[in-house]
């Protein structure tokens, strides 16, 4: 991926925060614009058009949540929240407001990075897939038919439940992406129930023991508990 051609908005009031981000992400080839509060933030994004918004919460004028719901009225443009909110109920709502991932402060170097090439590429994989009819999704040696709804794991077809395909392919169009389990329901089943997110667990649990997950190897998707699931990417 040549990151030359990415420009990232990344809005932080922060200095000290705002200087490493930057930093970091011009010196692994990202052209970077700031902004240090909503009002700055809306006419950088306005007049830039960035490929990416990295956005702080934690804004001076107004919650950084009201640039995020205003970006989502027109545009998807891919965000990441770096926020030192660590609730469940804070990164619950940002991604069901449209936030692509929610990363916490403090963070790390290498995972803030990983996050960024995923989302990237999961924003370019939508948009080519868009252009294309049918097509195929591949992780590690997973890899999905959206034609045949067929899932295999190197040469082997996996058996999976209707529901349970439609799960995986539901997480895969949005690989690299943490998917709130509500969002998941509304997708697959169409209607939030009583009995929704135990009937998310259940299945989720199934697809990892058909998928032969064991502890300590690489998975395909990864539960935040109390949040919802993330179908990984290769360089993660």
């Amino acid at each position: 991926m040549n990151n030359n051609k990415y420009k990232i908005l990344l809005v932080e009031d922060e200095n000290n925060i705002r200087h490493l981000v930057c930093t970091m992400l011009e010196s692994n080839g990202y052209s970077v614009i700031t902004a240090d509060c909503c009002k700055n933030a809306v006419t950088m994004f306005a007049s830039h058009r960035p490929d990416l918004i990295i956005l702080d919460l934690g804004l001076p004028d107004a919650d950084g949540m009201v640039f995020l719901k205003q970006v989502r009225l027109s545009d998807t443009t891919p965000i990441i929240v770096l926020s030192a909110r660590s609730e469940e109920y804070d990164k619950v709502a940002a991604l069901d407001c449209g936030a692509n991932d929610y990363i916490t402060k403090p963070f790390g170097t290498a995972e803030l990075l990983a996050r960024v090439r995923s989302v990237l590429r999961t924003s370019r994989f939508a948009s080519e897939r868009g252009r294309l009819p049918g097509g195929k999704f591949r992780l590690f040696d997973l890899t999905i038919d959206y034609d045949a709804r067929q899932i295999f794991i190197g040469k082997e077809e996996i058996k999976l439940t209707q529901t349970e395909y439609n799960i995986v392919a539901f997480l895969s169009e949005h690989s690299g992406k943490m998917v709130t389990y509500s969002a998941i329901i509304k997708a697959v089943w169409g209607y939030p129930d009583e009995g929704s997110t135990k009937k998310l667990q259940v299945n989720m649990a199934n697809i990892r023991k058909k998928f032969g997950a064991k502890p300590g190897k690489q998975s395909y998707i990864t539960n935040e508990l109390g949040v919802g699931y993330r179908m990984n990417s290769e360089n993660e």
